[in-house]
């Protein structure tokens, strides 16, 4: 959900949800907006602590460095403590999604985006789409390398779990 603008892209996979799914959905999202984001130099992203995309998942981790670094942008990652996610604005746009569906039996990937595609939400209607990839669970970076993404992180002092900063490699030019 874009803070500013109140539009919702919602991204619906055929598969597992991994991180690589998650970094995925990230860049389909990209590809939406960049051009429209002239000028955006940091990305805030908020985040619940959820298993695909915790501060620690190195595959994760190791993705967003990755987006970072291609589209020049600062990635700040903000993680809601647990059992804190309903102060997540996203939070509340899964909240009409679930009233909007009501109870309707979403039996196949066609029906839940369709019905994803006529809720309403701050007046507009999300754009929905699905990604028809397969994700393995078990994507992992070796501790070595993990180092080396590691020492790229800035990390808070007061909350180095919930608030990460991943600044992309200088551009060449």
């Amino acid at each position: 959900m874009n803070l500013v603008t109140g539009a919702v892209l919602i991204v619906f996979g055929t598969s597992r949800e991994t991180s690589d799914f998650w970094a995925d959905c990230l860049w389909l999202w990209w590809e939406r907006v960049g051009r429209h984001c002239a000028g955006l130099k940091r990305l805030r992203i908020r985040l619940d602590n959820g298993p695909n995309c915790a501060s620690n998942r190195r595959q994760w981790i190791k993705r967003l460095i990755d987006f970072a670094d291609r589209t020049g942008l600062e990635i700040h990652l903000l993680h809601y403590p647990p059992y804190h996610s309903k102060y997540n604005p996203i939070e509340r746009v899964w909240g009409i999604l679930e009233q909007h569906w009501n109870g309707t039996l979403l039996k196949d990937l066609e029906t839940a985006m369709q019905w994803a595609a006529t809720m309403t939400w701050d007046g507009q209607r999300p754009e929905v789409l699905s990604l028809d990839r397969r994700y393995e669970k078990g994507a992992t970076v070796d501790q070595r390398e993990w180092r080396l993404l590691e020492a790229l992180l800035e990390r808070s002092a007061t909350l180095p779990k919930w608030d990460v900063v991943i600044k992309p490699k200088p551009q060449a030019g």
